[in-house]
């Protein structure tokens, strides 16, 4: 069984990309006859073009709370849940609240992959520490190492002292929960004398697993991998270790997937390498989601990775996408510098930035110009007050020389005075 996760990864990515798009027109053509709110959502678009990226970026994004917007108004899945996945599925809440639905077969959300890629085989133990109430994260990991083949005993969250019980006496391979949740775990038990010196692999997901805690778990003999992953679409990448125990640059996106990079504000790709919003189109013909944006941004990374797995990779969770931010009073949104730059040819990309002067808010506008551009400073002024409704400043760029970190608003402002 174990092969059968590994070995899919393998493929050739033109040949797993053309199957992917061989199978979307199809797929699209049977969900939207049944699931009302796609077909509401993609009405006016000929699905049958959708045979590569380019008439993919064609489509809207589906933001979040667009989503959340229209389950309001169609409660609870907003019609875009198909109604035969219903009978004898487990549905669950986000925060936003935002309503999900569990897909079929043994394995929805496609974890066991990333539990092999981080060194987790059939047999182990896992310690399951992400909840199992109201939202997804718990049984996303426990399906995935069951159909793996590995034994799971779902701890949730919270109690501290019966889970250092538990683990002592089942003695676990395997640890999976949020970053800090296994440190936690493991000081207890050294104040405690309980040996949990079983764990050896650990994947985490949900927070934040910075250098230095993934570098005290290796001390402590523990291989920390992470895993990048949402309610709606399960597991969308995950680390591979290396030969030497460490992981390998950037995460490798799961198979039946299609990620793409957009500017934040935009339903625009960006070129490869450039930071922003993760737009992610699946073939879950339970909760069928097309270019749904969300919020977080990264980057797609060059090359394949060296574990041997083809698929595309990504640099991880680097932030969020939804940059809104409210100056005098009033938000600013990236889509309103999105709108600037269509008005403006001779303007390549723009960054806002905000900043105090004195005790008022202020903006600047730092406009990029093509090649051979010559940008009017004061035309483009006037546009970002009529857009915005907010005067600012605006400084022309050098061509590229703006950074490529997503960033289309940046709040500068120090809220520490």
């Amino acid at each position: 069984m174990a092969e059968h996760f590994d070995a899919l990864e393998t493929r050739d990515p033109a040949e797993r990309e053309k199957d992917f798009f061989l199978r979307l027109p199809g797929f699209l053509k049977e969900a939207t006859a049944k699931v009302k709110g796609l077909s509401e959502w993609l009405f006016g678009h000929d699905l049958s073009s959708l045979t590569d990226r380019a008439a993919l970026a064609r489509l809207p994004v589906l933001r979040k709370p667009e989503l959340l917007e229209r389950q309001l108004a169609r409660p609870p899945f907003g019609g875009f849940v198909n109604p035969d996945a219903l009978n004898g599925a487990r549905a669950f809440m986000s925060p936003g609240p935002i309503w999900e639905i569990q897909g079929a077969g043994a394995d929805p959300w496609q974890a066991a992959r990333a539990f092999f890629a981080a060194g987790a085989r059939p047999g182990d133990r896992v310690h399951n520490a992400f909840s199992y109430h109201m939202t997804p994260g718990g049984f996303m990991l426990d399906t995935g190492a069951r159909a793996l083949g590995c034994t799971v005993f779902p701890a949730g969250t919270g109690n501290t002292e019966m889970q250092v019980e538990a683990a002592a006496a089942l003695r676990p391979q395997v640890f999976a929960g949020t970053p800090d949740f296994l440190k936690i775990l493991l000081d207890r038990a050294e104040r405690e004398g309980a040996d949990l010196s079983s764990f050896r692999i650990g994947l985490v997901s949900g927070g934040a697993l910075f250098p230095s805690l993934r570098e005290e778990y290796r001390n402590r003999g523990i291989t920390v991998m992470q895993c990048y992953a949402t309610a709606e679409f399960g597991i969308i990448a995950y680390e591979a270790v290396g030969p030497d125990g460490l992981p390998l640059p950037g995460m490798v996106v799961n198979e039946n997937l299609l990620v793409e990079i957009v500017r934040p504000g935009t339903d625009d790709p960006v070129p490869e390498g450039e930071v922003g919003e993760v737009v992610v189109t699946c073939l879950n013909p339970a909760y069928p989601l097309v270019r749904l944006g969300t919020g977080d941004l990264s980057a797609v990374l060059p090359g394949q990775s060296p574990c041997g797995r083809t698929n595309t990779r990504i640099k991880g969770w680097m932030g969020r996408a939804d940059q809104r931010t409210k100056v005098k009073g009033m938000f600013v949104d990236p889509k309103q510098i999105a709108e600037l730059l269509k008005r403006h040819a001779d303007i390549e990309r723009a960054r806002l930035v905000v900043i105090r002067d004195g005790a008022t808010d202020a903006m600047v506008l730092h406009a990029e110009a093509i090649r051979g551009g010559t940008p009017d400073v004061g035309a483009l002024e006037a546009s970002l007050r009529e857009i915005t409704k907010i005067g600012g400043k605006v400084r022309i760029a050098e061509p590229g020389s703006l950074p490529r970190d997503g960033k289309v608003i940046a709040d500068e402002r120090d809220y520490s005075d």
